[in-house]
């Protein structure tokens, strides 16, 4: 059996509020089809995952915030991932 694995990330907030986390568990053990969970910030931002949705979400995400401009500093970071 697999441990989840957790990536996390903070997005800085823009308007003087908090900080946003963004977190992904990857759990391949999980017995439903869902085995990506994306949350986002706290409340209702939150959504489970196929791997071809999650392909498809990553493409999409690519594409849509490149044609922003250049990645700001914050972004240019290693990501380890987490067991909890």
């Amino acid at each position: 059996m697999t441990t989840p694995t957790f990536y996390r990330l903070r997005a800085p907030a823009t308007d003087g509020a908090s900080s946003t986390a963004v977190s992904v568990r990857v759990d391949p053990d999980r017995p439903d089809p869902y085995p990506v969970y994306l949350a986002v910030g706290g409340g209702r931002r939150r959504m489970s995952l196929t791997p071809d949705e999650a392909w498809a979400l990553w493409r999409c995400l690519s594409e849509a915030v490149a044609a922003l401009g250049t990645p700001p500093d914050y972004i240019r970071t290693d990501i380890r991932p987490a067991r909890r």
